[in-house]
């Protein structure tokens, strides 16, 4: 902006270069104003003027009424200079007052709503609404997709547990085949192991491996990792032990898939001579209880109130039903001292999770005279997964529960545990195990609903020496945002979740770390369609 004064201070004339203002010339007469007053004048109008622009432009980008007359820029300029509100800020605190009011009331029944936002608009022009029409019809459409999107996520929910519990078709077609190889080929029937290594099978020098499944590619993944990433694979026992249908087939994959120099002793629970009713009471107290096998197998939204549990919640719920955890493989850990009477010292393997490194220095982990070696579950960066406290698994409103345990206690992971047999033959924790699972029982399952690691919490309580948590990652098999990281660097990685390796619903990107160990040239793998990396 410049200042021209004529010679005789008679005039003035105001420009300025940017072209918002070309010239405002003012003529002085000395006789209404001194020269004093009229410097003073130009002063402010010069210092003004500049701020006047900037608002201007400010409110002319804006486009808050695309302003294109003196008037309208007069009308939002007025309240900024004023300092009064304009009216979009009052329109909004007025929609807040409504919206407010809406929410606190009841949504009218048989309430007609469009179905979708464009038809709510439309609707609106059309009749004309009022703010509060339009408030409460929102309201309610709101409530309408809030409901349909918690219905839908259950019903996902739903479908999802039934394909955890369902045998793939692969999988079932590799248990077919292979029985069918156990009745026609010699060579799927040899004795495993050879009889010369049969004395090794009780020599506590080895490292011995046990693992119950009736899942014949999760066994073959386990051993096979278990034995590729070992150091000393020669030093190496695995004991499967699998149910009675399964048995045939789980024989045959090791018998014409040897991983040697490991050894491997396939045994079906039918085997065992201790393995009796009258020595499992678990099998007895099981089947007894009328309603148990309905509530693994039955319908699970029956009696479940929807609309005031979380999906999450509902999820723990049919995770915590899986048909498994009444099968006595399940169960089958806490009578190892009993199954393994020559043996000082096991590794129970669950059949989800894939070893990645050598675990020959477990067998030198000091228990301190403990009984189980296990990684505690409520320590760690994941909150999802290492946040498990007692309070996670038992009911403590149960006053039995209540008076018993303490809910802040930590609890630790079944999959991966170092059992030192002597140390566990001196304890009372298979009969405290049997009388907790029989009162829950009675008690129509009120005081735990989940599985086998409720009971084993209780019965080794006292017993277990914390590892640490590198051995042992969980949660791969519901945590989709586990820590690559992590998982590379972990020793044993575990599926444990509905999300299991094996299924289509699988989590793609962790699915690798488990493909990596089936053996995909195999023929019966091969033939029967298994699920390709």
């Amino acid at each position: 902006m410049q200042l021209h004064f004529s010679p005789s201070m008679r005039s003035i004339t105001i420009s300025s270069t940017n072209g918002f203002l070309d010239f405002m010339k003012i003529k002085v007469a000395a006789r209404h104003i001194s020269y004093r007053t009229l410097f003073h004048t130009i002063l402010i109008l010069a210092f003004l003027l500049p701020f006047v622009f900037i608002l201007t432009a400010v409110v002319t980008l804006e486009g808050v009424n695309k302003c294109s007359s003196l008037d309208c820029l007069g009308r939002r300029l007025g309240p900024r200079l004023l300092g009064r509100p304009d009216e979009s800020v009052r329109l909004v605190s007025d929609l807040y007052k409504i919206l407010n009011q809406v929410n606190s009331e009841e949504t009218p029944d048989g309430l007609k709503l469009p179905e979708s936002f464009s038809q709510l608009v439309a609707e609106m022009k059309n009749n004309q609404y009022d703010a509060k029409t339009f408030a409460t019809k929102l309201k309610a459409m709101m409530e309408k997709f809030d409901k349909e999107v918690r219905a839908s996520k259950f019903a996902e929910l739903m479908n999802k547990h039934f394909a955890a519990s369902a045998i793939p078709k692969g999988i079932h077609c590799l248990s077919l085949r292979l029985t069918d190889e156990y009745s026609s080929n010699a060579h799927a029937r040899r004795q495993l192991p050879s009889p010369e290594l049969l004395p090794l099978l009780s020599d506590s020098s080895y490292h011995h491996f046990v693992m119950a499944t009736d899942n014949i590619l999760a066994a073959s993944v386990v051993v096979a990792s278990t034995v590729q990433n070992s150091l000393k694979p020669e030093i190496i026992v695995f004991h499967v032990i699998t149910d009675k249908k399964t048995y045939a087939g789980m024989h045959s994959w090791f018998a014409l898939n040897p991983l040697s120099p490991a050894i491997i002793e396939v045994k079906g629970v039918h085997q065992f001579d201790w393995l009796t009713r009258e020595n499992v009471p678990v099998l007895e107290a099981v089947e007894s209880i009328h309603g148990i096998r309905n509530y693994y197998h039955g319908n699970h939204i029956t009696g479940a109130n929807l609309s005031e549990t979380t999906p999450r919640r509902f999820a723990s719920k049919l995770q915590a039903r899986s048909p498994k955890y009444i099968s006595i493989l399940n169960h089958l850990r806490i009578y190892l001292p009993e199954l393994f009477p020559n043996l000082d010292k096991v590794v129970f393997l669950d059949d989800d999770v894939v070893i990645q490194r050598d675990l020959s220095p477990l067998w030198d982990i000091d228990l301190e005279g403990k009984v189980n070696g296990a990684v505690e579950t409520c320590k760690g960066e994941d909150d999802w997964v290492m946040s498990k406290r007692f309070k996670n698994y038992f009911n403590f409103s149960h006053p039995r529960i209540a008076e018993s345990l303490d809910p802040d206690e930590c609890a630790w992971a079944y999959g991966m545990n170092i059992f030192d047999l002597r140390a566990w033959r001196k304890t009372n924790i298979r009969d405290t195990y049997h009388n907790w699972l029989k009162e829950n029982l009675s008690l129509n399952l009120t005081m735990w609903k989940l599985g086998t690691l409720p009971p084993a919490l209780i019965a080794f309580r006292g017993h277990v020496h914390a590892i640490d948590p590198s051995w042992h990652l969980l949660g791969l098999g519901y945590q989709s945002k586990t820590n690559f990281e992590s998982v590379k660097k972990a020793a044993v990685i575990h599926y444990n979740g509905q999300s299991k390796p094996w299924l289509e619903i699988g989590f793609e990107h962790l699915r690798p770390f488990w493909t990596k160990y089936v053996n995909y040239s195999n023929d019966f793998v091969r033939n029967c369609h298994i699920l390709e990396p």
